[in-house]
């Protein structure tokens, strides 16, 4: 009996081209020698999704804890794979771009849609312009941020768009209402097999322009723990509940509003601060990379501090208009270059920590 993640949907083609099985394991074969990095690292993928060993190893991000290596089962990914599908509308002949990097979950689930739902998928480099590569209009894509931002002028060649991996600022939200593709933004992370929840960004009402909330896929069902936690209960693709590190506003068992980590929050005073929130304001009028942290104070705990990419002596003055007065950085610091981690974003402590030595 085979396995049925190595039932290769018949409609299932990769740039441009129809692959069964065998033709599959072929060119993970010799991509494996004879690619560049790009394509060692599809091998490498095909060779792990191809082996009829029912689970796959992945890396987490550390949403639920310290960054780990876990299992998932094979047919677990092909549940989410089949989840996404009947939430976008994305059947058998679906065209779909491939932009995002193997090495994460992000990459992997977008290539098992493809096996699994018998789409047209075109892999391109995962770089910051993605549809510069390509001529072609797609169904759907996933993107990062960074990819968003940088493709807006093209980003109507794309129906539907998934953007994950990091929070969308307000700047790029409030540019992506001009845009005529329908964007989300999407919760998940490698525990759940990505997204298990999303939010639109862009053509929806005022009201949820203003409520920023995010939805559950169907069969998700979401608590708090007694830290005001995300627990996210998806019996589909985990299968045990999976607890957060994200703290958030409940709205129902199948909607919130995201705050910000838990292990970011900085108490000030006594009155909890989500450096998040604070950025999201601050994004308005800050034109670099920055972020907010903080810093021990004898008086308050803990005091809001800001760090800026750029040089201290030119930096415009700042406009706190938005923030409550307990908010307000009580120190700015200016740093020549932010620290990132691999996945793009500000790696805040490692930042820091150049900034005190």
């Amino acid at each position: 009996m085979t396995e049925p993640w190595l039932d290769i949907h018949p409609d299932f083609t990769l740039n441009g081209k129809h692959y069964t099985l065998a033709k599959l394991i072929n060119l993970a074969e010799a991509l494996q020698f004879e690619g560049d990095k790009e394509d060692k690292e599809l091998a490498v993928f095909l060779l792990d999704w191809l082996y009829p060993k029912k689970t796959m190893l992945l890396k987490t991000s550390g949403t639920t804890g310290s960054p780990k290596s876990i299992e998932l089962d094979k047919q677990s990914m092909m549940a989410s794979a089949k989840a996404t599908g009947i939430y976008f509308d994305l059947p058998a002949g679906t065209t779909a771009l491939h932009c995002l990097s193997f090495n994460y979950i992000a990459g992997k689930m977008m290539f098992v849609r493809a096996l699994v739902l018998g789409w047209h998928i075109e892999v391109v480099l995962p770089n910051r312009i993605p549809l510069s590569q390509t001529k072609n209009n797609f169904d759907f894509a996933a993107m990062v941020p960074l990819q968003v931002r940088e493709s807006l002028s093209e980003l109507h060649r794309i129906k539907q768009v998934i953007v994950g991996g990091a929070p969308v600022s307000e700047v790029l939200r409030q540019q992506l209402q001009e845009v005529p593709s329908r964007l989300y933004a999407t919760y998940g992370m490698t525990e759940t097999i990505t997204h298990v929840a999303i939010k639109k960004l862009n053509n929806c009402s005022p009201e949820e322009l203003e409520q920023q909330a995010y939805h559950a896929l169907d069969n998700v069902n979401f608590s708090t723990d007694d830290r005001s936690c995300l627990v996210i209960d998806a019996p589909a693709v985990a299968p045990e509940p999976v607890v957060t590190n994200d703290m958030v506003e409940l709205l129902s068992n199948t909607s919130f509003k995201w705050l910000g980590r838990a292990d970011f929050v900085i108490n000030s005073g006594g009155v909890k601060i989500h450096p998040e929130q604070v950025e999201q304001v601050l994004d308005l009028v800050i034109d670099a990379p920055f972020f907010i942290s903080s810093l021990p104070d004898e008086a308050l705990g803990q005091k809001v501090a800001l760090v800026i990419e750029g040089d201290e002596d030119i930096f415009p003055e700042i406009d706190y208009v938005g923030l409550e007065p307990y908010e307000v950085p009580k120190e700015i610091f200016f740093v020549n270059e932010m620290k990132y981690t691999t996945t793009g974003k500000i790696n805040r402590e490692a930042t820091l920590k150049g900034l005190m030595e």
